[in-house]
């Protein structure tokens, strides 16, 4: 981590009158990181996981590594039954019936257009980010699950040891390092930069394939896409013999594609693709909150799974994709798709051959550069997703979606844990002697302690968190509401944020903090709790006050709150960019999804 030269050691403007400390501005870390080297992020050491795992029944895990081998010998008994059922009579009269291709309209068009072959090459080069940034988002919580509850062993799929028994073992500490050449970025909880990848070309890829499917539509290409008629099944079936007897159709794809390429397109453009776009949005807090029938059972879980499996639909398409365009007639096969030409020459080669090199080159250079120059993808990244964000998060939403036999067995704990000798006294204390400073640009700036708190209008909501990482888990909340909080101490027309500062440091040292917009604090489901499911908040998750802001991402909502300020923006508070893992670790500000 390198810090910034254009962030000057300046003293902190939180000095009131008298000399009195009218914030927490003065322990924050003044930094602004804007690089990431081997001390980045406090140094997080490497962690390996384990081989793809899948539970089942209720403990037993099977490593999907064993696919390799036991695919490899279903594929050689599968050619050795087609090939020894295609000489039966029957079978030879089916495939007779059933050549491989359905027959196409007659005004079907002919051969690939230009743009086609553009959509193609710009398809695949921005899948190369999405699916590569993908992998790192998932090494941050390198488990998957069906119900909303993250609760370990009920996983379904990891690539990480079970959870230890440590009560206080953290998300962040199951996180796992991937090779640089893999994840994008590869390092260990880089998550903060792989989503800027990730949800940046993810708007790129989605303006690509509308323009897509208009053309796509209004040029007619669409028929030799989707399946007319039901006898592509049989036609299927059909193919299928002819492959594995190693008696391949004949290639006709500039006219009509056979039918298991039929179906295999379809899926592809039709059904992954939009599964997709759909279960991508099924995780942004803001629209479960909002849209919460849907939610309620497409949970942000579900989302995760299938994601994931759609993921693992692209990797295989693509690499069965390739297989056949080199095996069965290479030259033809690229002057389909790179020169619109169904000739013999070698100019669709020659035309892969450069679209090949400039993917590697940006395989290879990816990693680096987000490395050297994070800062950049941060902007470029917000300059693509900000505006969805910025639309996402003036969502408001009611309550009442959970109730308390939806409460999560288990919820997990994350962030530094606060270890300060004020910190330590305050909790032997039972925090008798806490007392939560309100301040800043307000009419009556106010000192509470717990049973003043507590002696406020009581708020309980049940609602579901979201982590950046991906883990989920509902709870119950009691506590203040932000409104109240407003009621009382009455913001200037000026005060725009809202800054929440932690007893706990951060990885780099300095306060933990974030800053809040202040038109969310007013929301129905925008509180301080100091008790999670009937009970006073532990240790662990955030004692003896934390906020929740059920429109934002969980690593907004700060634990162990200090003190509350109310400002006009924050350029001049920490970093000047909105949070401390936006100085630190080049998350947003702004995280709705």
């Amino acid at each position: 981590m390198i810090p910034s030269s254009e962030d000057p050691s300046r003293p902190a403007a939180d000095i009131g009158a008298g000399g009195k400390q009218s914030s927490f501005r003065t322990e924050l870390d003044r930094q602004r990181y804007t690089a990431v080297n081997e001390d980045w992020a406090g140094g997080v050491p490497a962690q390996y996981g384990v081989a793809p795992r899948v539970r089942i029944g209720q403990s037993k895990w099977f490593n999907l590594l064993w696919l390799i081998p036991i695919g490899f010998l279903l594929l050689l008994v599968a050619v050795a039954v087609a090939t020894g059922i295609r000489g039966l009579p029957a079978v030879q009269d089916f495939m007779h019936r059933y050549p491989g291709i359905s027959e196409l309209p007659g005004d079907a068009p002919v051969g690939f257009p230009a743009w086609v072959g553009w959509q193609h090459f710009l398809n695949m080069f921005f899948m190369l980010f999405i699916i590569r940034s993908g992998i790192t988002i998932l090494a941050d919580h390198p488990r998957l699950y069906w119900t909303r509850h993250s609760t370990p062993g009920k996983d379904w799929f990891r690539v990480q040891k079970p959870v230890p028994a440590n009560p206080l073992y953290t998300a962040k500490e199951d996180s796992i390092t991937l090779p640089d050449g893999v994840g994008l970025p590869g390092r260990r909880h880089s998550i903060g930069l792989a989503r800027w990848w990730h949800l940046g070309v993810d708007t790129l890829w989605l303006a690509n394939g509308i323009v897509f499917f208009i053309l796509l539509f209004t040029t007619g290409q669409w028929m030799r896409l989707v399946p007319l008629h039901w006898d592509v099944i049989p036609n299927a079936i059909s193919v299928a013999i002819q492959y594995l007897s190693l008696d391949w159709p004949v290639e006709s794809g500039w006219i009509n594609y056979n039918s298991l390429q039929l179906i295999a397109y379809f899926i592809t453009v039709f059904i992954a693709a939009p599964i997709a776009l759909v279960s991508g949005l099924g995780m942004s807090p803001a629209l479960s909150t909002r849209f919460r029938r849907i939610s309620s059972i497409f949970s942000i879980q579900v989302a995760r799974s299938l994601h994931f499996m759609v993921l693992c639909w692209f990797v295989m398409f693509i690499v069965i994709h390739i297989a056949l365009v080199l095996t069965t007639g290479v030259l033809q096969n690229l002057n389909h798709m790179f020169a619109s030409q169904s000739t013999g020459s070698w100019a669709g080669f020659w035309i892969f051959a450069l679209a090949m090199v400039v993917l590697i080159a940006a395989w290879v250079v990816a990693t680096p550069v987000t490395y050297k120059h994070p800062r950049v993808v941060q902007k470029v990244g917000f300059a693509l997703i900000g505006p969805a964000q910025r639309l996402f998060e003036h969502i408001d939403a009611k309550p009442g979606q959970y109730t308390e036999k939806d409460i999560s067995p288990y919820f997990w704990h994350n962030g530094n844990y606060p270890d300060t000798e004020e910190y330590k006294e305050l909790l032997a204390g039972n925090f008798t002697n806490y007392k939560l400073r309100v301040n800043g640009l307000v009419e009556n700036p106010v000192e509470l302690d717990l049973a003043q708190l507590r002696a406020l209008d009581r708020h309980e909501q049940i609602t579901q968190h979201f982590c950046i990482q991906g883990w989920s888990g509902v709870a119950k909340w009691g506590g203040v509401s932000m409104q109240t909080i407003l009621d009382m101490v009455r913001p200037n027309p000026e005060a725009k944020w809202v800054i929440f500062y932690s007893f706990a440091l951060g990885p780099e040292g300095g306060l933990y903090y974030d800053a809040q917009a202040i038109e969310q604090m007013g929301r129905r489901l925008t509180m301080v709790a100091y008790d999670m499911n009937d009970a006073p908040l532990s240790f662990g998750h955030g004692a003896p006050l934390r906020l929740r802001n059920e429109a934002e991402l969980g690593f907004k909502m700060v634990k162990w709150i200090k003190g509350i300020e109310f400002v006009e923006n924050f350029a001049d508070i920490g970093g000047g960019l909105g949070g401390y893992n936006n100085d630190h670790e080049f998350f947003g500000y702004r995280q709705s999804i």
